[in-house]
């Protein structure tokens, strides 16, 4: 694995270190969290976890206004570029250039590349779809990874996890209804970036076994930003104005909402909070009507309850499995 020499990745200090250094007659006291401690970090986390999910609903909101009136691109490129801003200077602050060590270099720009492609997606499906929509289509996420880590990872995944896989997707019909008129393609686009998503978290998995999460959050933004300037070559409109107040809110929401999520994984296992992210579907109904005037209708209600259901089942089966299990939300 390439890795710099003189960036070695931070590693918890050693118990037998400690033992090694006390004095010969001293007795080691080890401080373990008692149960008021453990629950006190469970709410913490669970707290965490849904304010996470208010910033991706902000960030997904703020996408899709501001699209309105810049290229599509511009505005990706800004979500990147401005939450590099935001966690570089943060995270440089609290332990320097340690941060860029990885063992994962090549896995690191893959997984960029499959978040950008799902941000590109995502924003482009939000420019036709309702906030609401789009949030329960790319509520699949998890059931996505669980057909993909058969052939990807070498699980094994049961029949009841297939069965709710199914269930699941059988929800995604019943929000976008094919053949009938409430039908748009670009509910094809938002669960292009469900998958997109889906492959994105499996990389997650293969590198944080090595890797910090915010180094991965730092290269995320690093790549993602890189990787947009592509397009700005034929489509660069320079913002003006008001603009730039979504593009900074979308930039900080990302950055914050994933800084967040990693706290929220230190204080609490992710089978534990992994349900929470469901609570972003309640943001985005409040944003969507708030800021565009939409609110779903019943049967898209009832397909959101579906997927909500089996990726929520999902989850419970792959806790009672030991299966690694990384938390997602819909722009992530």
């Amino acid at each position: 694995a390439l890795m710099l020499p003189f960036l070695k990745p931070p590693r918890a200090p050693s118990i037998w270190v400690a033992v090694l250094t006390q004095p010969a007659k001293a007795s080691l006291n080890v401080a373990l969290p008692s149960s008021d401690d453990r629950v006190s970090n469970t709410i913490k986390a669970i707290l965490m976890t849904m304010a996470a999910m208010a910033m991706f609903a902000m960030l997904d909101a703020s996408g899709k206004f501001v699209t309105q009136d810049l290229p599509l691109p511009v505005a990706i490129f800004f979500r990147y570029a401005i939450a590099l801003l935001f966690a570089g200077l943060l995270l440089m602050r609290m332990d320097g250039l340690r941060f860029l060590a990885t063992r994962h270099p090549y896995l690191q720009v893959l997984r960029a590349g499959f978040l950008l492609a799902s941000t590109f997606c995502n924003f482009l499906a939000m420019q036709y779809l309702q906030l609401a929509e789009v949030a329960a289509i790319s509520f699949t996420i998890p059931l996505w990874v669980c057909a993909l880590s058969v052939p990807l990872l070498g699980e094994h995944v049961g029949l009841r996890r297939w069965l709710a896989v199914l269930v699941g997707f059988l929800g995604v019909l019943v929000i976008m209804r094919p053949g009938t008129e409430n039908f748009h393609p670009a509910m094809l686009i938002s669960l292009l970036n469900a998958f997109l998503g889906a492959m994105y978290n499996i990389i997650t998995r293969k590198v944080g076994g090595n890797d910090m999460a915010e180094t991965s959050l730092l290269y995320v933004c690093l790549f993602g930003a890189l990787g947009a300037t592509i397009p700005l070559f034929t489509h660069w409109q320079m913002p003006m104005g008001w603009q730039w107040l979504p593009l900074v809110l979308m930039g900080a929401a990302g950055a914050f909402g994933h800084l967040m999520l990693i706290q929220a994984h230190r204080l609490a296992p992710a089978s534990t909070i992994a349900p929470f992210i469901y609570s972003q579907i309640i943001w985005m109904i409040l944003a969507g009507y708030l800021i565009f005037g939409q609110l779903p209708d019943a049967t898209t209600i009832v397909g959101a309850a579906i997927v909500v259901a089996s990726g929520i089942y999902v989850f419970n089966r792959e806790r009672l499995k030991g299966v690694k299990t990384v938390v997602t939300a819909a722009e992530d």
